[in-house]
């Protein structure tokens, strides 16, 4: 398995897709439970190489991600050759950017001497979707971007 299976929740909301997964593959339901029950580490497998595909496909459209914790956001635009990132610190103990209250305080004083900004880019390596992943595996999730956008009218 290259990346991680999918949770049972995101099994149940791709029901239809495991359902044609499995039909390319010429598996009946009524199959399907035999290899649940007689074979578990076949049907393992199965649930293994659908979750890659799964991934594989989201990776491969997502442009931007996020991971935001309480004094720092890390904003990511990946674009076909590298990922961008804005950076920013909050040197306020008192904010935490994951609260309403934190993040609004930052919308208000993101000018101020409590606040540090980097900007980077970085190279994919051999495997751009895992380079991906591997964001997503540190906390950062998939956003539309309209943060990175921000900061990039603000800052070019």
């Amino acid at each position: 398995m290259k990346y991680q299976r999918l949770t049972k929740q995101q099994f149940e909301e791709l029901h239809q897709e495991f359902i044609n997964f499995l039909a390319t593959q010429s598996i009946t339901a009524d199959e399907w439970q035999t290899i649940k029950n007689e074979k578990p580490e076949v049907a393992e497998e199965e649930l293994d190489v659908f979750s890659d595909l799964i991934w594989e496909g989201v990776l491969g459209k997502v442009n931007y991600l996020e991971n935001i914790s309480a004094r720092q956001m890390h904003l990511f635009k990946l674009t076909d050759k590298e990922m961008k990132l804005f950076a920013v610190k909050v040197m306020n103990p008192e904010i935490d950017l994951t609260t309403q209250t934190g993040f609004d305080w930052f919308k208000k004083n993101w000018q101020s001497d409590f606040v540090e900004y980097l900007t980077a880019s970085k190279a994919y390596s051999e495997d751009q979707n895992m380079d991906k992943f591997d964001l997503i595996r540190q906390g950062a999730v998939i956003t539309k971007g309209e943060l990175y956008q921000w900061f990039d009218k603000i800052i070019n």
